[in-house]
């Protein structure tokens, strides 16, 4: 009898607990951050639709902001402020807490400022007044520049199948899958080039994490210069602080770690919280992104498990920083190293307030200038008889990450690769992959490059290899045998 009376004491307890273990998991406790980044969201999109892809505010409504569950406003007015002068933009209503606002910097694209900050502060915030090299591109030979002369399709390239890999990419069952643009580059010709309207050749659009893959590229050049080093620890300061030197557990991870994305840290981004707190908060909300990875957590040994995750990317960049240096080197870097010396003239590297590059989402570019990209690749790593990156790099990169062998072995080094269970696209494939559908797919057997740019919605995904599969239908069996 006692032993059933404890029973169902014990009973009566657990009940009301897990009650409310359930009333809290349904709580949103994040939800004022949400709304914050919310609005900060809306801000950088509307910013950046407007002052650096000059777009229309219908466009940007109709097609930016379509990613947001709630925009605020409508394209003739709302609770929100478009400065001209500033080139700035602010959301929320006048007295509402907090009103977010973004505004654009000379070099560098448009910057989040803290909630507390006011168009006055917009002076304070980085810029990258930088030269650009001499000429004009329009009247510069593709690829260096823009002018194209020949647009006659190459021996073996079939135009109807061309343009029904267009089609496939354009005419999409999905209305929340938009195709932008698609640019297609068959030894080192560009075959094929579409717009949708509303956009043209010099329109700038966020790439996403295809940034990544620009980050890893000039990393690599580090690492070529021995200023860099694969398999050495970060060394970098973690916080919080340990009290003596070397007995926090971080500093075991190196840079192959983060960018296999295998760093061990602890991964916010990918809890549901990634438009909540983690790197949502410097993209979104002016945090810091050195301060936010520098506090990740280690809940496993570096090098055993594949997350991915924003942090680690922006972890290696910092590592980046500090090789250079100084402030101005870190600054003008991306563009002496690599963006001006392949013409990509129409890509901006943006910034965090704090002047540190988020480089693991916030480029700005156009089709043009990935394909270029992606030819530097296919060229591996040489442009114009140079050599900007070495092919052990690129292998690097194009290897699978040892976290991933035999789980599907779909990531490399910054870098996607063609999933271990796909025999529809050829093996050596790879591709940068940014949210909203931004690709570059180099596939080296065939010399191609493929540039496709999105605004996608909603979760299904663009599938990037059967666009590949689709276009290699044009180019049948003109391969590249030398790759």
């Amino acid at each position: 009898m006692k032993s059933l009376l404890a029973a169902l004491i014990a009973l009566a307890l657990l009940v009301p607990v897990s009650a409310v273990a359930q009333q809290e998991e349904s709580y949103d406790y994040w939800k004022p951050q949400r709304n914050m980044i919310r609005r900060g969201q809306q801000a950088v999109f509307m910013c950046n639709g407007l002052f650096t892809g000059n777009r229309s505010i219908e466009n940007v409504f109709a097609q930016e902001l379509a990613f947001l569950p709630e925009p605020i406003g409508t394209p003739s007015g709302g609770d929100y402020v478009i400065n001209e002068t500033r080139q700035a933009v602010a959301i929320g209503a006048a007295g509402a807490t907090p009103v977010m606002r973004a505004a654009f910097r000379e070099g560098i694209g448009c910057v989040i400022l803290a909630p507390d900050q006011t168009f006055e502060d917009i002076e304070r915030l980085p810029e990258l007044a930088l030269p650009y090299p001499p000429g004009d591109p329009a009247t510069i030979a593709w690829p260096d520049g823009d002018l194209v002369t020949d647009t006659s399709l190459p021996t073996g390239v079939n135009p109807v199948a061309l343009d029904a890999a267009s089609n496939w990419a354009f005419d999409r069952e999905s209305r929340e899958q938009v195709t932008l643009s698609l640019l297609v580059v068959h030894n080192g010709q560009i075959i094929h080039e579409r717009y949708a309207p509303g956009m043209e050749i010099s329109t700038r659009t966020r790439t996403w994490s295809t940034a990544k893959s620009i980050a890893v590229t000039l990393i690599g050049m580090l690492v070529d210069q021995g200023k860099m080093q694969l398999d050495e620890p970060l060394g970098l300061e973690w916080l919080p602080r340990t009290r003596s030197a070397g007995s926090d557990p971080r500093s075991a991870i190196t840079l192959r770690h983060v960018l296999n994305m295998s760093s061990g840290l602890d991964t916010i981004d990918n809890g549901g919280l990634e438009y909540a707190t983690g790197s949502g908060m410097s993209y979104w909300a002016g945090a810091s992104s050195v301060r936010g990875a520098l506090r990740q957590a280690l809940i496993r040994e570096p090098g055993t498990n594949w997350d991915y995750e924003n942090y680690d990317t922006l972890l290696a960049v910092y590592k980046m920083k500090q090789v250079l240096g100084d402030e101005r080197a870190y600054r003008e870097f991306p563009r002496r190293a690599l963006l001006d010396k392949i013409g990509m003239r129409n890509t901006l590297v943006s910034t965090d307030r704090f002047g540190d590059f988020i480089f693991s989402s916030q480029v700005y570019t156009n089709a043009r200038d990935l394909a270029r990209f992606g030819m530097l690749y296919l060229q591996n790593g040489v442009w114009n008889g140079e050599r900007l990156l070495s092919e052990e790099w690129i292998d690097f990169v194009r290897t699978p990450a040892p976290a991933t062998v035999g789980r599907g072995g779909q990531y490399g080094g910054q870098w996607w690769l063609v999933p271990e269970n796909r025999d529809d696209v050829p093996k050596d494939a790879y591709s940068t992959s940014g949210n909203r559908g931004q690709y570059v797919v180099v596939v080296p057997t065939h010399d191609l490059v493929i540039v496709r740019r999105g605004l996608d919605y909603g979760r299904q995904g663009f599938d990037r290899w059967g666009l590949t599969r689709e276009v290699l239908k044009a180019i049948g069996t003109s391969t590249n045998e030398n790759q």
